[in-house]
């Protein structure tokens, strides 16, 4: 599924988008823990993929902070897909690095912790590749970093995509929270054993952020001082509270569904 064949795509998830939106929505999992089983599909509309990157000081190869929350967040986030949408997921994630031609088969990609370990550090096939991939049509969601020191190592690395381009930051009323679920902008979504009382690194609410194309189209979404992996991966931890778990869900599956409709 090329990005250039993506009407089709987009036309039956707005078709299905407009069968549910009368339904109450359940959450993944209850308080008990108890989830339906998910419906797998290996020829279906979504699959997750994982962005591999190098950081400023090394740790991009075999399983560094890339790989935070893998597989456990990337499983439960299909799963949840497919039970709170009428899309047909893939039953195994996968990981690609931005330099890879296989990120064209996919329109929503995903990376997180891009602050640390001194910011992302991209290639210029890297830069070339992502650039393209995100002015034909891709969506690239960033989670889980925090405070004022990790933005500031992501963006001296991630301003070389487009550097003629602003970061935004995204008003409550944007479309992009109310594509699915109707959500009251960002949503500050603790790591385990945390709360969302209190931020991290000396910033206590989230904001999203996002780079936009020409016609004003999200292609990269900043999800900053929030932490959705977490969410998802620890969706049946009996310590996560539920709530957490159902708000990183809804984030998503909106992110999702704005991703693959525009």
């Amino acid at each position: 599924m090329k990005l250039l064949d993506l009407t089709f795509v987009a036309l039956a998830l707005l078709l299905a988008c407009g069968t549910v939106q009368s339904q109450v929505y359940p959450p993944i999992v209850n308080a008990a823990g108890d989830a339906d089983e998910p419906i797998y599909d290996d020829a279906g509309e979504f699959n997750f993929v994982r962005v591999q990157f190098d950081s400023y000081y090394g740790g991009g190869f075999g399983y560094g902070t890339w790989s935070i929350d893998f597989p456990d967040a990337d499983m439960n986030f299909l799963r949840g897909v497919s039970r709170l949408t009428n899309i047909r997921v893939m039953s195994d994630p996968i990981v690609l690095r931005f330099d890879d031609e296989k990120i064209f088969d996919y329109p929503f990609l995903y990376m997180l912790e891009v602050g640390q370990g001194g910011g992302i550090a991209l290639s210029p096939g890297e830069i070339e590749n992502l650039r393209e991939y995100l002015l034909r049509g891709g969506f690239l969601l960033i989670d889980d970093f925090w405070g004022q020191r990790q933005w500031d190592n992501f963006f001296a690395s991630f301003s070389q995509v487009f550097p003629d381009r602003e970061i935004i930051e995204l008003p409550p009323e944007h479309e992009i929270y109310h594509v699915y679920y109707d959500i009251d902008g960002p949503q500050m979504i603790p790591a385990l054993f945390r709360s969302d009382e209190y931020g991290e690194q000396g910033i206590n609410f989230a904001s999203n952020h996002a780079i936009l194309d020409d016609s004003g189209r999200v292609m990269v979404l900043i999800n900053w001082n929030s932490d959705m992996g977490d969410g998802w991966e620890h969706t049946y931890h009996p310590a996560y509270p539920t709530r957490y778990a159902n708000a990183a869900y809804r984030l998503g599956i909106n992110y999702l569904m704005y991703s693959m409709t525009h």
